[in-house]
């Protein structure tokens, strides 16, 4: 899987030497929220004002969002220093996956967002946390898993391979605020990766880890006691979603090339347009448009065209006037 993150957008050795550091209260839970196959699209944008000096990391958290997310949202803004009183988008706004059925977790890693599908006495729900994922020579898999063990302060058996890049690391972490795995862990049937907290969270919404999908330490208590051993985990690549509610189409971009010509990405919007017998009702100049800003904000691509109420409104307004057109005046 290529780079996700943009270029320059953030370093490894820059977040360590800068640290993360952001106040303990205040944090956004998982948000839950209701879906039908035919409202795909969930959430809303929102915007907030800079306070107190803060780092849109310290906002990404607050509103339980990744780094990435909330950079991409806002590409002209400095991520470290945006200043008081700046606007920032909050993009809590989402395509659902394009999956054959929305059952247990998917995880996206274009966008480095998990979703939980589930259901309570009120219908179908998805809850969604943002995730921290491998880095280009540890990447995370692709593939269904399921959830085999769920682990309380789990101890960190550290790799050999991890160990050959830091000699200096026992063996065998304990549990503790310098074990990478945090308070709770969720072992995957593929043993080569988990779903754990961190001790960084920092790295949440980047590329960081070897592999394994990391949650913020407020999010994975939540996860952990929501889902049971045996659900399915589904990880899957896709950086173009599209999705509809109300009758309106929307794209959400997560593309990691900056260079590549957008309209070589076209075949697979209408293809995923054609699998939902939309493709007549997209504007092809929204799509590009949407494509080359690449903001993972869902865009509205509807064309301009009167909705189905509105032309059997007008027909029956035409029709009014040609029946009072017809009677004759007295």
């Amino acid at each position: 899987m290529p780079s996700i993150l943009k270029p320059g957008i953030f370093s490894w050795s820059l977040a360590v030497y800068l640290g993360f550091f952001v106040l303990a209260a205040g944090f956004a839970e998982g948000a839950e929220y209701s879906y039908t196959a035919k409202n795909a699209v969930i959430g809303n944008i929102e915007e907030h004002t800079v306070v107190n000096d803060e780092s849109l990391y310290e906002i990404a958290r607050h509103f339980n969002l990744g780094f990435t997310e909330i950079a991409r949202a806002n590409p002209k803004l400095d991520p470290f220093a945006p200043g008081n009183g700046a606007a920032v988008t909050i993009p809590t706004f989402w395509v659902l996956p394009n999956v054959a059925a929305y059952r247990g977790i998917v995880i996206n890693l274009p966008e480095m967002r998990l979703y939980f599908f589930h259901k309570d006495a009120r219908g179908k729900k998805v809850t969604t946390y943002p995730v921290g994922i491998g880095r280009d020579s540890v990447e995370t898999p692709l593939g269904l898993f399921r959830i085999t063990e769920k682990i309380r302060n789990p101890s960190w058996h550290v790799p050999n391979s991890i160990r050959k890049e830091k000699s200096t690391l026992p063996p065998v972490v304990p549990p503790g605020p310098d074990n990478p795995l945090g308070s709770h862990a969720l072992r995957l049937s593929s043993n080569a990766i988990m779903l754990h907290g961190t001790n960084k969270p920092w790295g949440v919404g980047q590329q960081a880890s070897h592999g394994c999908l990391r949650l913020y330490p407020e999010d994975i208590p939540e996860l952990y006691n929501l889902v049971p051993v045996g659900t399915s985990v589904k990880i899957i690549s896709q950086p173009i979603k599209i999705g509809v509610i109300e009758q309106k189409i929307f794209i959400e971009v997560h593309l990691a090339d900056t260079n590549t010509d957008r309209r070589l990405y076209m075949n697979d919007v209408f293809s995923q347009l054609r699998q939902r017998n939309l493709p007549g009702t997209a504007n092809k100049e929204k799509i590009l448009k949407a494509l080359q800003d690449n903001t993972g904000i869902p865009t509205e691509i509807s064309d301009d065209i009167p909705s189905q109420p509105a032309i059997e409104s007008a027909i029956e307004s035409a029709t009014e006037s040609v029946i009072k057109s017809a009677i004759p005046v007295r």
